[in-house]
């Protein structure tokens, strides 16, 4: 370890759909938290471990808004959200181009709480044509807070994170690292694995299915032969739902399930056996047990 290594904990935050699960996996180097165009996408706490020879960045992607409202999920989502908030050492508050709104001030407002110092990174940069159009931004943000660095990047194109890193390391303490170097993540592959069924569960659904949708691994074994054996419930709330996960004659969930498979030999370097099964809980979101099953801390 260096002379001055730096370790420090930093939260990612800011309103749904800005790109903060875009920008852990590009600063992690892989893909660890899953990305749609869907508001709460991110349901869990995720934290992706970026280590060099000056420093470890522990970066927590927070679970983002869009449960329903009042329901126990929605809850434990929003404390998980806050503790992330309270444990780190810095913030990162996310924003996209080319509009500040009143949902960025509210973000603002819980990362000035913590009393945290912030970076502002300005996202999408890449959809700004021309870049002089990011001026109004950028003076509107410099009147909002006092933030340690206002960095303009695209997650998506990896622009200018460099500089977006270099920021964020010098808020950072000193002292050793906390996790392996050759480590990424502090979540299991059963977790990737249940992650990713849900990306693609999302992004065929579209708008057809609400987020009453989840998904819990059964079995997660490897064999003899270099495969993992995976065993998943497709939760839904109403027997309707179910029958649109499963498609006319099971052609959707069966479209669902290889694109999770490709997704997972890739990931995992290794071939997937996945099993899907679609069952129907009324009122999930509001079943402490189902919810700890399925990763969340609902005491």
């Amino acid at each position: 370890m260096e002379q001055g290594f730096r370790c420090g904990t930093v939260v990612i935050a800011g309103r749904p759909n800005v790109g903060k699960s875009t920008l852990l996996n590009a600063l992690v180097g892989q893909k660890l938290s899953i990305v749609t165009p869907k508001a709460q996408t991110t349901r869990h706490r995720i934290q992706g471990i970026v280590t060099e020879p000056q420093f470890q960045m522990i970066l927590v992607d927070t679970p983002g808004a869009g449960a329903p409202a009042g329901s126990r999920l929605s809850h434990v989502m929003s404390r998980e959200a806050a503790a992330g908030v309270a444990a780190a050492d810095a913030a990162l508050l996310i924003v996209a181009a080319p509009r500040w709104t009143a949902e960025d001030d509210a973000v603002l407002r819980q990362l000035k709480s913590s009393g945290c110092p912030i970076v502002l990174a300005v996202n999408k940069i890449d959809r700004v044509r021309p870049r002089t159009r990011l001026l109004p931004l950028l003076e509107r943000a410099a009147e909002k807070h006092a933030f340690a660095a206002v960095v303009p990047i695209s997650a998506e194109r990896r622009e200018n994170l460099d500089r977006l890193v270099a920021a964020v390391v010098e808020l950072l303490p000193q002292g050793p690292p906390v996790y392996p170097v050759e480590q990424v993540t502090d979540r299991t592959e059963r977790f990737l694995a249940a992650e990713a069924l849900r990306e693609q569960l999302m992004l065929a659904l579209s708008d057809e299915l609400p987020y009453g949708i989840a998904v819990e691994i059964e079995r997660f074994e490897a064999t003899p032969d270099g495969r993992t054996e995976i065993d998943a419930i497709i939760w839904v709330e109403r027997v309707g739902q179910r029958k649109i996960v499963i498609g006319a004659n099971g052609a959707r969930l069966k479209a669902i399930g290889q694109a999770t498979r490709l997704a997972l030999n890739e990931m995992f370097g290794r071939r997937v056996h996945l099993k899907t099964w679609v069952k129907v809980r009324e009122g999930w979101t509001d079943d402490d047990q189902l919810l700890r099953r399925l990763g969340h801390d609902a005491s």
